[in-house]
């Protein structure tokens, strides 16, 4: 399995959890609650991987890189997108200068 299978697969399951009861999916949870949960959790997954990051402890860095990517996508899900998106997204960034793209962009 490659990557992009395993992003696309949890990006599809997520998409079904919109329906699922919230007493048995946490996702489904999450989703229910609205954006200002799913943010929440991604405040905290952020802070998370700083600490890790900050004691380089590589597996706690993966774990909570993991749980910010997971909780990243949820909110994706909450506003009918998916890994599709980010990666239609990277593509059309690649090969440009950070700078440049930056300043390529309105608001």
């Amino acid at each position: 399995m490659t990557t992009h299978d395993i992003l696309y697969r949890l990006s599809e399951t997520l998409a079904t959890r919109r329906h699922a009861d919230p007493e048995t999916s946490y996702t489904a949870k999450l989703l229910a609650n609205g954006p200002d949960s799913i943010l929440k959790k991604i405040g905290e997954e952020s802070a998370e991987l700083i600490i890790a990051a900050k004691d380089g402890k590589r597996l706690n860095i993966v774990w909570e890189s993991t749980d910010l990517i997971f909780h990243v996508l949820v909110l994706l899900t909450y506003f009918g997108m998916g890994i599709e998106d980010v990666a239609q997204e990277l593509r059309r960034r690649e090969g440009v200068s950070g700078i440049d793209e930056k300043k390529s962009r309105t608001k």
